[in-house]
């Protein structure tokens, strides 16, 4: 690690801005982590207490794979209401998550399980979380020994999971998960359990606990340090950050943390970038997506290192002006495609973590600068890697699809804990907690379902000021930042009529747009918004063996008339003056929607050259 002013920044850290995509947590890095990934035993009959304490005829199954997918080895695609694993942690895994004299407490951290989660360590229960999408973390230092060497039993402890996820409990945020036993229409099948990394972890009895980064502005950036554990005397957080590609010091602060709390805000100025000559140099964006790497230090009596992460961000703001969407104060033509993030062989989670790191190439090499990661809170690793290649994101909530108080208590808890996990990417630049009105079916004209998509907008901001909110991507928008739409037209010409100019506009906002849907609703008024076409396209092409149940909004014969079609609807787009960014749908074919730019799997349908070019104009 590069040395700054003499003095080497935590040596014995990584660096995180060049990682290699394995640690599960990008943004906030210790030197040590056990992966608990691997073979676990299953079982998926019946829902026994008794099994908490282990179940010897149990089957394996690969974590984190769900068990209605190949990946895992059980392949049972059909309904699984209660799901139980179990696996042994010894001497082994605490030695590999660094446990030792200065790191005395062990935190087990679990990257999602779908949906709600109890747990227990040899029969005693340990803590439960719901929501099958975020993540969560027990404290587990008493349950497993507080050192490698204090008379672990050779067979280790026996951690034992109970996932629960009713396949017809529409109040569960599911996003595109299927309630019927097999795929139809749009949606696909489930996601079960564990279905992202398990992993142990080793801390100081008082440690940095989350980090949050937020762009104030171009040459300011505000991190908000969280700790847990007992206080100690005279606390004080030391941030020293640096631009490792250049060798360069950016700043370096230290800060007091108030006698009587667990958080403290610390302001680290970009000074470099108050010359506007030079901002350019440092500023990330999909072209240039330079990251500043970060030690962040927890001392005590003010001299004596108690923990150290490494951690890093983006220097970059986002923002709308007269109808444009705006990425480091400049108008950005967002040119994005539709994210399912669903594998045939492993469901919502990647079949590998490589796999993450490809899919951000793919999309970046087949012309996007943006993707709208649809109905999925997607895994940390996929962010960073859209981060470090360049990629613009879209950040949306997995919808429920009943209206109750039920359903909106669990949509924003969850929603509220996916913001806090990823408002640090500077990848991110739009929220969308709510798709197409899912689950708020009649907010065309509810009071009560407007009132909670306006909620559900304000909540996002009030947790991030910094990014625009979507109310409701698609159409029925009662309050957004950007008024999107979704429009399945198939010819080019029509599509370049209805956002020609600004009467077209005029006229799309203040009447009934695509699907008979009104696009404000609740009282909204156009304010001058940036408009986005957020869907569109959605061609079938099926080269080789065709599905039966395969499907497009429309359909070409061969790949040329594919591409085609293509080229046409993108030329309707890029003809209109006032729409100031787009989504195709979709980027992969996904069970029975054919639709994909890339087969399912991840192949190009003609040549990559052919389908950039169609895209880009270029």
């Amino acid at each position: 690690m590069s040395t700054l002013d003499g003095t080497v920044a935590a040596p014995d850290l990584p660096l995180a801005s060049r990682q290699d995509g394995e640690y599960p947590r990008p943004q906030l890095l210790r030197g040590a982590w056990a992966d608990l990934d691997g073979t676990w035993s299953f079982r998926n009959t019946g829902d026994d207490p008794a099994w908490r304490n282990g179940f010897p005829d149990a089957r394996e199954i690969t974590v984190p794979f769900p068990p209605e997918s190949a990946a895992s080895g059980i392949d049972e695609p059909g309904f699984h209401p209660v799901v139980w694993y179990a696996r042994t942690i010894g001497r082994e895994e605490l030695t590999a998550a660094g446990l030792g004299a200065d790191r005395d407490r062990l935190l087990l951290h679990f990257g999602a399980v779908d949906h709600r989660a109890r747990v227990w360590i040899d029969g005693q229960f340990i803590g439960e979380h719901e929501g099958g999408h975020t993540p969560f973390v027990l404290d587990v230092t008493e349950a497993l020994g507080s050192t490698p060497d204090d008379g672990t039993p050779d067979g280790g402890h026996l951690l034992v999971v109970r996932a629960e996820d009713d396949p017809h409990d529409v109040t569960q945020p599911r996003g595109k998960q299927d309630w019927h036993e097999h795929p139809h229409a749009i949606w696909y099948r489930r996601t079960t359990g564990i279905w992202q990394t398990v992993w142990l972890e080793a801390v100081p009895s008082r440690s940095v606990a989350a980090l949050r980064w937020t762009n104030v502005d171009h040459a300011t950036v505000r991190l908000t340090v969280r700790l847990r554990g007992e206080r100690r005397t005279d606390e004080r957080v030391r941030v020293e950050a640096w631009w490792e590609e250049q060798g360069e010091r950016i700043a370096r602060v230290e800060t007091s943390v108030p006698a009587t709390a667990d958080e403290v805000d610390v302001t680290v100025p970009v000074t470099r970038q108050t010359n506007g000559q030079a901002a350019d140099e440092l500023t990330w964006s999909p072209e240039t997506p330079r990251l500043v790497d970060a030690t962040v230090t927890l001392l005590q009596d003010g001299v004596t290192p108690v923990d150290a992460v490494a951690s890093y961000f983006g220097v970059r703001t986002v923002g709308l002006d007269g109808g444009a969407f705006l990425l480091n104060g400049r108008a950005y033509d967002v040119r994005s495609v539709l994210n399912q993030g669903y594998w045939p062989e492993s469901h919502l989670a990647a079949p590998s973590r490589a796999a993450l790191r490809r899919e951000v190439e793919l999309i970046k090499e087949l012309g996007f600068t943006a993707a709208r990661n649809h109905q999925k809170i997607e895994d940390p690793r996929f962010l960073y890697w859209a981060d470090r290649l360049g990629l613009l994101v879209w950040g949306e909530a997995p919808g429920a699809y009943a209206f109750s108080p039920l359903a909106v208590q669990r949509l924003v808890r969850e929603w509220m804990d996916a913001v806090e996990r990823d408002a640090s990417h500077p990848s991110i630049v739009t929220w969308v907690p709510a798709n197409e009105s899912w689950g708020v079916q009649q907010i065309a004209t509810d009071p009560a379902q407007q009132a909670y998509a306006r909620a559900l907008a304000d909540v996002t901001r009030a947790l991030d000021a910094t990014r625009p909110v979507v109310s409701n991507d698609g159409w029925e928008h009662p309050d957004s930042d950007i008024v999107t739409i979704h429009d399945y037209e198939g010819d080019g010409s029509r599509l370049a009529a209805t956002y020609a100019d600004d009467a077209a506009r005029t006229a799309l906002l203040g009447g009934r747009g695509p699907a008979d849907r009104r696009i404000l609703v609740g009282g909204a008024v156009d304010r001058g918004q940036p408009v986005m076409l957020t869907e569109f396209g959605g061609v079938d092409y099926q080269p080789g063996a065709q599905r039966e149940d395969g499907w497009g909004y429309t359909s070409a014969v061969d790949g040329d008339d594919w591409i085609a079609r293509i080229t046409a609807l993108y030329d309707g787009v890029r003809a209109s003056s006032f729409l100031a960014g787009s989504c195709w749908t979709q980027l992969t074919d996904t069970l029975q929607e054919t639709n994909g730019l890339l087969n399912a799997d991840r192949t190009p349908k003609v040549p990559i050259e052919r389908i950039r070019r169609a895209i880009t104009g270029a």
